[in-house]
């Protein structure tokens, strides 16, 4: 008797070496899939529990890939099969869209990744050192020694900046601040202050600060200052220091000229 002659008259053994072939390609796949993940996952940086999330999320695929197959070995028609998935997709849909959307969310962000964790940003007017991030959210340590969570699928409706200096010294970080002066006192009085001002940190700072003269108006005038540090924490303490003396050289300038 043939192979084809035996399957024919015990059609449950075509069934069983279905089910076999399935639950090998299913597992060859699984292991193929993760190995690439975790390659992927060490190359990027990609922090651990983000990692773990996405190779759990291929497993997920694979799986119910594998469950479909089987079902339709059983003997469960196309037509059940797809009525069962798009009720099954609809319902999931409607119980977790925003969910789904910050799974998305966060792998877009994980492709392009336009911060990474120690990293000084501002989204959506908060700013801070980025402490973790995960699929759904992206933790933000602030000035005020607070955390503040900001879901990944509302970062991708925000503008991002990041003080990471892009420049030779990458491992810098750059925070460009705005201070603005009346007309009170001329421009070379002004700048005569802020090189003071900048002069007093350039022995202790990696690289001198700088400023530049970004907007004049009727009523003041509007400069950017620039201070680089290596530790994204110096910001907290530099920002409002620098500014401090900044305005107390101002209004000491100011009674002088009185």
């Amino acid at each position: 008797m043939r192979a084809f002659d035996i399957f024919t008259e015990y059609p449950s053994l075509m069934t069983i070496v279905w089910i076999i072939v399935i639950a090998a390609v299913a597992i060859v796949l699984e292991r193929i899939t993760t190995r690439w993940l975790r390659k992927l996952i060490k190359r990027t940086e990609m922090p651990l529990e983000i990692g773990n999330g996405l190779v759990i999320v291929g497993r997920l695929v694979i799986l119910v890939g594998a469950v479909v197959a089987l079902l339709h070995v059983g003997g469960v028609s196309s037509d059940i099969l797809v009525s069962f998935s798009a009720l099954g997709g609809a319902a999931v849909g409607f119980a977790s869209t925003r969910t789904i959307g910050n799974l998305i969310a966060g792998l877009f962000l994980l492709v392009t990744r336009p911060f990474r964790v120690g990293d000084y940003v501002r989204i959506d007017g908060v700013e801070g050192i980025v402490q973790e991030i995960t699929l759904n959210y992206a933790k933000i340590l602030t000035p005020t020694n607070t955390v503040a969570s900001i879901s990944t699928l509302r970062i991708l409706d925000k503008d991002i900046i990041n003080f990471r200096f892009k420049g030779e010294e990458s491992k810098l970080f750059c925070y460009g601040f705005e201070v603005t002066f009346d007309h009170y006192l001329p421009t070379e009085k002004v700048e005569k202050i802020l090189n003071h001002v900048i002069e007093r940190y350039a022995e202790r700072l990696p690289r001198k600060p700088e400023y530049q003269s970004t907007k004049l108006t009727s009523f003041a005038r509007h400069y950017m200052l620039y201070i680089y540090v290596e530790d994204p924490k110096d910001i907290f303490v530099l920002y409002p220091q620098f500014t401090r003396e900044v305005t107390q050289a101002w209004d000491k300038a100011r009674s002088e000229s009185q």
